[in-house]
């Protein structure tokens, strides 16, 4: 009894010891040395007060960083559709603080450091991360594609039940992970448009939420669950974490890092599954989930292995979004080999 209290005790310390790990590692991976380097701290305070880095001055840096107005009265501060046009004081005074204190730092050999988690990139007409804007926006057209596709193929190619359904068994979770995709894609393009705290937990929710789906949706699929109560089974858990995640990102603690390892484990999840349904499936188009599940890893390695952005415009995650375009394309031309195959079996039995 005595051993078994002790081990126990020990079990829990060991728990606990790994929570306090995962958060300090966390945390560790949302830290950014180039926000908290003294000579950028410095420059952004200096550029609050007058308005300039260097020789570049900023009309509109008569506010300071929390909103309150220096030298005029509250109702000449800028208004909200202002403020999403352009970039206020304190967008501004980081964003070129940051340019020229990696210019310092290229001289002196130093390499790129992040500044607010993010690498040091350079705008395009106003644009915050242009490359992968225009990536996001191509992931949804790919998206919206694949999904109009697949809609034109179940509804007017394949045959249909006597009760007028279509013999697809999974024809609505397609229909429903499409419009998660593209609402997410949507977000990542605003966010990577213009980084605020709004377009930053939309884009964290929306990523987090379409992951889930997919996990959710693999294992529908690999397992060939057809029976309703089953899948409520397997959504309820899925769905469960995805929402308290989601609530403990908006509500509770923004920990960028933890999201991090939250995204990367349910991707490699659903990747083993769907590796697992490749090898031991004799599907005639399993070639093209291998595709996705290869493309996928690629995309989680990218994910993890950051490095600094090439011509200031080019990072991993940009990249990753370049990746995601073919698999996209793959996965939905499987999405429809499948609802063409499993139309045609089922069919043969009802004959």
């Amino acid at each position: 009894m005595a051993l078994r209290v002790g081990t126990n005790q020990m079990e829990r310390r060991s728990f606990a010891l790994f929570l306090v790990s995962l958060s300090c590692f966390s945390r560790f991976l949302s830290a950014s040395p180039g926000d908290a380097d003294p000579i950028y701290k410095e420059c952004v305070e200096k550029c609050e007060k007058t308005g300039c880095v260097g020789e570049k001055c900023f009309q509109h840096c008569n506010f300071s960083s929390d909103g309150n107005s220096i030298d005029g009265p509250w109702y000449l501060q800028e208004p909200l559709y202002v403020q999403w046009k352009q970039w206020d004081c304190l967008g501004d005074c980081r964003y070129h603080c940051m340019l020229s204190r990696e210019e310092e730092r290229q001289k002196l050999g130093y390499q790129p450091a992040k500044y607010h988690k993010k690498w040091p990139l350079r705008r395009i007409y106003g644009i915050q991360e242009p490359v992968s804007m225009a990536l996001s926006a191509l992931n949804l057209a790919v998206q919206f594609h694949g999904w109009v596709s697949f809609f034109i193929l179940v509804n007017y190619k394949l045959a249909f039940r006597p009760n007028k359904t279509t013999y697809y068994e999974y024809t609505g979770l397609w229909h429903i992970y499409a419009i998660v995709a593209m609402n997410a894609w949507f977000w990542s393009a605003v966010f990577h448009a213009r980084d605020v705290d709004l377009t930053e937990k939309l884009d964290y929710s929306s990523a987090v939420a379409l992951l889930g789906y997919t996990l959710f949706l693999a294992i529908i699929r690999a397992f060939s669950v057809r029976v309703e109560a089953a899948r409520v089974m397997v959504a309820a858990p899925v769905f469960a974490f995805v929402a308290t995640h989601i609530l403990y990102l908006n509500f509770y603690d923004f920990d960028s890092g933890l999201n991090r390892i939250v995204c990367v484990a349910m991707a490699v999840l659903q990747l083993v599954v769907w590796a697992i349904w490749t090898v031991t499936s004799r599907h005639p188009s399993r070639w093209k989930m291998w595709g996705v599940v290869f493309g996928g890893a690629l995309a989680v390695i990218l994910e993890m292995y950051d490095f600094p952005p090439y011509s200031g415009l080019v990072d991993a995650h940009a990249i990753w979004h370049a990746t995601m375009i073919p698999v996209t394309y793959l996965w939905w031309s499987f999405v429809r080999d499948d609802s063409e195959f499993r139309t045609l079996v089922l069919t043969k039995k009802t004959k």
